[in-house]
């Protein structure tokens, strides 16, 4: 299993370099539109054709990964950075905050998320920057996933404030900032590493579902999401193959991030 393991780290980090290096690998810039060249086949100046107003696919398809696959884990940084801080709160309060933060955590988990990102897309004016909304999804992503893994820390830190190293080191006079750092940090890292392994897959695939109904990134930045756009259109696909590629790409993404996640479960 090791060495599927090192092939899944090194395809992931392919797909990183990929994304990060677009500006310097694509051919052309992802808007640049050359109407002369609609739906044009693969060829030298489009490695892998152009859309129905000119675009180069390949470049677009460079960015798209540049945004898809890199802004999800910055969302789980979010949602893990967000559960540990609500989780710490929660446990170390009355029990009527643990009382309320239970609460808050259930409402989290049973609200349709999809609605939220509805009233967003409605709610933002025509003229609204790419940046800004690429921000806007993935923030609202990483504030919509912290719920759960709130719920897995709170259950660990809990269990280890019973624990007789932290009644000892509480009797010997140290602080709460060093039991914390040096004594709960090393246990929760661990957690914290499982659940960001969890939410990455869990939102490029939420990214790539938000794209596909248009409320994802908007156009004309692309993604992996608003690139299967084209999907829809079997002729294209018949006549352009090359339109699968996201497709491709992204379910390498998925069973690379599966293998890595299955490893570190059978090490553990």
């Amino acid at each position: 299993m090791k060495w599927l393991k090192r092939a899944a780290l090194v395809v992931l980090a392919s797909i990183a370099l990929m994304g990060i290096l677009a500006p310097q690998i694509a051919p052309r810039p992802y808007d640049a539109q050359s109407r002369e060249s609609a739906d044009a086949p693969p060829s030298s100046a489009f490695p892998m054709g152009a859309d129905e107003i000119g675009r180069d696919r390949f470049s677009r398809l460079l960015y798209g990964t540049r945004v898809s696959a890199l802004l999800a884990p910055a969302a789980a940084c979010v949602s893990i950075v967000l559960a540990l801080g609500i989780s710490f709160v929660a446990v170390s309060g009355s029990r009527i905050v643990f009382f309320g933060f239970s609460g808050l955590t259930t409402i989290c988990l049973s609200l349709p998320w999809i609605f939220l990102f509805i009233i967003l897309r409605a709610k933002l004016p025509l003229n609204t920057g790419p940046a800004l909304s690429v921000g806007l999804t993935f923030g609202l992503m990483g504030l919509a996933g912290w719920a759960w893994p709130a719920r897995v820390f709170a259950a660990s830190i809990g269990e280890m404030k019973q624990s007789a190293w932290l009644m000892q080191a509480r009797s010997a006079g140290v602080r709460e900032w060093r039991i914390a750092a040096v004594g709960m940090w090393p246990h929760l890292r661990a957690i914290a590493l499982a659940q960001f392994r969890i939410l990455v897959p869990a939102y490029v695939l939420s990214e790539a579902s938000l794209g596909l109904l248009g409320l994802g990134v908007p156009e004309p930045l692309p993604s992996w999401g608003n690139l299967l756009r084209d999907l829809q259109h079997p002729d294209i696909v018949r006549s352009n193959p090359w339109v699968l590629a996201p497709l491709g790409l992204l379910c390498i993404a998925m069973v690379c991030l599966e293998l890595l996640q299955s490893s570190r479960e059978a090490a553990l």
